[in-house]
């Protein structure tokens, strides 16, 4: 009998049906237009270990028609210049995280060939701005985790880009410059996490008790993103509460940004596709048009 409380167990559990459920999934097709952009809080190892969570990203992944391929922007890279992860079929991941069981650091999740990907990248940048390929460089925890679960087939093709500032306007910026590609059937995704303050979580928080500061950022910016504010939304250095300890560093919410920059209206209101906890930090994960 499988231990349930092994690493990965709640995976093993969960993949049978993700994998029935992603082959009937259709395809997308220019007739459905623009896909959305999505910002998503994407969980490191313990998300396998979560079956509710994965889930909530199966279902959000089966609410649109499987993407054409994928540009995630993971929290777990800043680099600058501008930068993409190789495009060959079968890139080793990056597993970039300590501390967990074995298990996580023998997963694999094999995409295909990203060339059409990569062309379609380079050709939205300025001509004075060159997307560098990294051509060893595989996706990173950030990214390969959350898809995992959206996309257990891995036959989509997935591309992921640098963070090349944390600057919100020039994150917006970057944004709308990615978005002609959804309407060519690219799915573009910001994956950091809403909260972050791991330096400061408590055996209370592990246990499940919200921490004060996690909260209080968490509904800051659940109501600023309903309100569509994103004025507010990009000087949260000086407006969110609980900051310096849900974000002692700004990589895991940056990333919002871009998602944002990427919608078809930015200043539209946002409504939330996930909410909860892990470890006391906010899982609150969104859509855009």
């Amino acid at each position: 009998m499988t231990d349930p409380f092994a690493p990965g167990a709640a995976f093993d559990a969960f993949l049978p049906g993700a994998l029935a459920t992603s082959r009937a999934q259709r395809d997308w097709t220019p007739q459905d237009g623009a896909l959305p952009a999505l910002y998503l809080s994407h969980g490191a190892p313990p998300l396998f270990d979560d079956g509710e969570w994965m889930d909530q990203l199966l279902a959000w992944a089966q609410k649109m028609p499987k993407p054409k391929s994928i540009l995630i922007i993971s929290a777990h890279w800043e680099s600058a210049p501008l930068s993409i992860t190789s495009p060959f079929a079968n890139t080793p991941l990056v597993y970039d995280f300590g501390g967990f069981a074995q298990r996580y650091f023998e997963m694999e999740y094999a995409t295909p060939d990203a060339a059409e990907l990569a062309r379609l990248v380079s050709s939205v940048m300025p001509d004075v701005e060159t997307v560098h390929q990294h051509n060893s460089r595989g996706l990173d925890h950030g990214a390969w985790v959350p898809l995992k679960t959206m996309y257990p087939l891995g036959d989509v093709p997935v591309l992921q880009l640098s963070i090349p500032t944390h600057d919100p306007a020039k994150l917006m910026d970057l944004g709308r410059r990615l978005r002609p590609l959804r309407e060519q059937g690219v799915l573009i995704i910001g994956s950091g996490f809403m909260t972050h303050g791991l330096p400061f979580l408590t055996r209370d928080a592990m246990m499940g008790k919200v921490p004060g500061w996690s909260s209080d950022f968490d509904s800051w910016a659940q109501e600023t993103l309903a309100r569509g504010d994103v004025d507010t939304l990009m000087n949260y250095l000086n407006r969110a509460p609980g900051l310096p300890y849900s974000h002692p560093t700004v990589e895991h919410f940056v990333p919002a940004f871009i998602t944002l920059g990427a919608a078809t209206d930015p200043e539209a209101p946002v409504t939330t596709t996930i909410e909860g906890w892990m470890w006391g930090l906010s899982k609150r994960s969104f859509q855009v048009a």
